[in-house]
């Protein structure tokens, strides 16, 4: 019987780490990258690199971003992941740059999406487990 593919070495899609870090700790830098390091393993994707953005006053052409631009044009990179949206920049910056991404191919991975509001799950009477069911939020 041949193992799992997950007890196999094999090379997931192969993406590349971007960080915004403005006047943050080494202990919150390297929580971040680990936490990219984390998704990426559970994922099966390869992080191959992490590009880091600490000037706030570049805009959307920073060093570290027109380098993870030039990676994404190498071949087979399957995309960036990033923490948050933030890290992309403040809003009209990480819009321009999420269309740049897109516009290289590649897809933009997020380990924590966008806040949105939190919606109270209505309940209409008891709820009713069956085994093995699980309950998700829509």
């Amino acid at each position: 019987m041949e193992p799992l593919t997950e007890h196999r070495q094999v090379n997931g899609p192969v993406v590349y780490g971007f960080l915004r870090l403005l006047r943050v700790s080494r202990a919150r830098q390297d929580a971040l990258v680990a936490a990219l390091a984390e998704y990426c393993r559970n994922h099966e994707l390869q992080l191959s690199g992490i590009f880091i953005d600490r000037d706030a006053s570049t805009g959307p052409a920073s060093a570290a971003f027109t380098g993870l631009l030039d990676v994404l044009a190498l071949p087979d990179v399957y995309g960036v992941i990033a923490p948050a949206p933030s890290h992309l920049g403040p809003k009209a910056i990480a819009a321009q740059r999420r269309r740049r991404i897109e516009a290289s191919g590649s897809r933009l991975l997020l380990v924590r999406g966008p806040r949105t509001a939190h919606r109270p799950v209505p309940r209409s009477g008891p709820v009713r487990r069956h085994p093995g069911t699980t309950l998700a939020e829509s």
